[in-house]
């Protein structure tokens, strides 16, 4: 129970730097502006603790939803020359798309880690299209199993089953259930890749086993390389090139939900509808197939984030510039009073979609991943 906390606190941490990393990209092209930024904050109010450095102050606070920056006049008209909006547009527009820069910039670096390491993901028997080194893995080892007694570890991949005739290559979860299947009640010799090494097991598959455990009590994964692994000078350019890539086919992606959904085709198969709780609990997920597919993940996100956050729509980046854009325009900037209204609504739609998505996606996703969890 304590590893399963671990695991979603750390996916849970990972999604709140991403919008951490979202905000220093509006607080550092601010101050470089000289636009005087009251407070850089961790998570919403009420405070827990803050110290100020300079002008700024720094604060961690209850509400673990994100992060914010407090900018001097960006909620109002400020006759300063220290003010968000006695700027000129220009650079109002650079501060605001700062922070969806930042979201593109946390993806390129992390998928350069991720083509330095290599990033594996698990696929069914028949999902082999752009995979390379697929294998089925040891993910699982039920206690007092024959598994467990011959010296199977987790990690090991399975290569071969060794018999008279000679020997039958693994390639799929089938291949292992039909030859134990086969074999129940006889000694068999399992070959699998240990790290560096190769190991020969003896197991004997039983006929009789707890429900859910199978012949030989353990857990199997088929993987594939998601991403190769390159040199390190190559996981830069890889690293730049598949971000541009992930962000035209999450714009085609999105395309096509939008389209059903106007069409009245409803969402399209394999859409998933995600709030905050959702993607901890895919993050977590994640966690299991190492560090390079959470990485991944992560990285992809990221780059979703980005592009739902230029949608123009009040309450969002993307809102804002709307009104910049009418302020170029008309020649004065919307009424703060109404910039402010229409943003408090449509910030209010967006709590009420994502509870809406909270309580009917998220919380099941996150029951059932604390039940399989609970399982293992």
């Amino acid at each position: 129970m304590i590893s399963i906390i671990l695991t979603l606190i750390i996916a849970f941490l990972s999604l709140i730097s991403l919008m951490v990393i979202h905000e220093f990209g509006h607080f550092i092209i601010a101050k470089k502006f000289g636009v005087r930024v009251e407070e850089f904050g961790i998570g919403y109010p009420p405070r827990i603790f803050g110290k100020k450095f300079g002008e700024t102050l720094y604060s961690v606070n209850l509400l673990p939803l994100g992060a914010f920056v407090k900018i001097y006049g960006e909620e109002g008209d400020v006759d300063d020359y220290r003010s968000f909006s006695n700027l000129v547009i220009w650079k109002r527009v650079l501060i605001i798309i700062g922070g969806v820069v930042a979201f593109w910039i946390a993806s390129i670096v992390l998928f350069s880690i991720v083509f330095a390491i290599g990033a594996d993901i698990p696929i069914g028997d028949e999902d082999v299209v752009g995979l390379t080194n697929t294998r089925v893995q040891v993910i699982l080892i039920a206690e007092d199993s024959p598994a467990k007694a011959g010296g199977l570890e987790l990690g090991d991949v399975m290569l071969s089953f060794k018999t008279k005739d000679g020997e039958i290559k693994i390639n799929k979860i089938k291949d292992v259930q039909d030859f134990t299947k086969e074999n129940i009640g006889k000694q068999i010799t399992l070959v699998v890749q240990r790290q560096d090494k190769t190991v020969e097991t003896l197991l004997t598959p039983r006929a009789l086993s707890p429900e859910g455990q199978g012949a030989l009590g353990v857990g199997l994964e088929r993987m594939g390389a998601l991403i190769n692994k390159y040199p390190w000078y190559q996981a830069p350019i890889k690293g730049t090139l598949y971000t541009g890539e992930i962000t035209i086919k999450a714009v085609q992606g999105l395309f096509a939900v939008f389209k059903d959904l106007f069409s009245g085709n409803g969402v399209p198969q394999g859409a998933e509808m995600l709030g905050p709780i959702g993607i901890t609990v895919f993050l977590a997920r994640a966690v299991d197939f190492g560090p390079g597919f959470f990485l991944y993940f992560i990285a992809s996100i990221s780059v979703f984030v980005a592009i739902f956050n230029i949608f123009p729509i009040p309450a969002l980046d993307g809102g804002k510039l709307i009104f910049l854009t009418i302020e170029k325009l008309r020649g004065k900037p919307v009424s703060t009073r109404v910039e402010q209204n229409i943003t408090a609504v449509f910030f209010f739609l967006l709590i009420l979609m994502s509870l809406f998505v909270t309580i009917k996606f998220d919380i099941p996703r996150l029951t059932e991943f604390l039940k399989s969890s609970l399982q293992r």
